[in-house]
């Protein structure tokens, strides 16, 4: 496999080793070995030491090292034989690895263009996984779908610079993302599983709840990462459900929720002031209606209450 440009398409054999985990044998879906003894054993961190690579803390680079988690995300994410799978952060392939175990095709992106030679040697031999190097969030839906062309799963392990927008990529786009599972640092997740009256609830927890139904599927050590982050993470499911809001006004809906988070220690009333432009009276009269009272804040409104919000016609016009 060469990975100087590295858009090599890889078929996954029917028995395949994992190079990372020496003297460790551990069964996946479908009872593939991947943890079995190559011929030459390779440790994670001689194959990232053979190739030369330096980390890039700006990346947020924390690749997982162990191997009964990297199974235990692949059941967690529901992906089968059937599944076309988008990996966010090749990292040193471990993952992407463990994914092409089960998954029928693995479209992997990473922007950090060092870690070619780490591929090389950890995604030897795998054929249903491909790595492309390129920035997602740089990336137009019309891009992404030359490329992966039909239905997917994403599955990601994400650095916390770039959680939000990844996630809000797939949830407030067209691409027909079935579900996301993300390990994200253990704070986020439980902002983005957050319910009405949770400390942990934002925006972020009203526009997963507007796409989709997520729950944490477990907790994750920090020592389970090379190198050691400095905080524990969680894995996070989302399955989507584009019809969530059918007839609603979308967008309506996901501007009245920012309004309302922009300034959390005002009310909703002088938010929606001052994002929509109307009068005090008028903003009152708009959280009256639907029945909240004008000294509410943004924070105790559930998903309903922001659609029934957006059904007024002071905010419509």
């Amino acid at each position: 496999m060469h990975c100087g440009r590295f858009r090599t398409l890889l078929r996954l054999p029917l028995a395949c080793t994992y190079p990372f985990f020496i003297g460790t044998e551990l069964a996946c879906a479908g009872g593939t070995n991947l943890y079995g003894l190559m011929s030459e054993d390779l440790d994670l961190k001689d194959i990232l030491k053979a190739s030369g690579f330096r980390f890039n803390k700006a990346l947020g680079q924390n690749f997982i090292t162990d191997g009964n988690l990297l199974c235990a995300i692949v059941a967690d994410s529901g992906v089968t034989s059937e599944d076309v799978v988008i990996e966010i952060g090749t990292g040193a392939g471990t993952l992407t690895r463990a994914l092409a175990a089960t998954a029928k095709r693995v479209i992997s992106f990473e922007v950090d263009k060092n870690l070619a030679p780490v591929l090389d040697l950890s995604l030897k031999g795998i054929e249903n996984a491909e790595v492309v190097f390129r920035d997602i969030l740089r990336m137009t839906d019309e891009e992404l779908t030359a490329i992966v062309g039909c239905p997917f799963k994403v599955v990601a392990n994400l650095p916390y610079y770039v959680t939000t927008p990844m996630i809000l990529r797939f949830l407030e786009s067209e691409l027909p993302s079935l579900s996301l599972t993300v390990m994200v640092q253990k704070e986020v997740a439980d902002r983005l599983v957050a319910n009405v009256g949770s400390p942990d609830y934002s925006s972020i927890s009203l526009a997963v709840q507007a796409a989709g139904n997520a729950r944490i599927t477990r907790a994750v050590g920090k020592k389970m990462f090379y190198p050691m982050p400095s905080v524990d993470s969680a894995v996070v499911r989302i399955d989507v459900d584009r019809n969530k809001l059918s007839g609603e006004n979308v967008a309506l809906v996901k501007k009245i929720i920012r309004a309302a988070f922009a300034m959390r220690r005002k009310t909703l009333v002088n938010n929606l002031v001052v994002a929509f432009g109307v009068s005090k009276a008028e903003g009152t009269a708009i959280v009256e209606d639907v029945g909240l009272s004008p000294l509410v804040r943004g924070e105790a409104l559930s998903l309903s209450d922001f659609v029934a919000l957006s059904r007024s016609p002071l905010l419509c016009r």
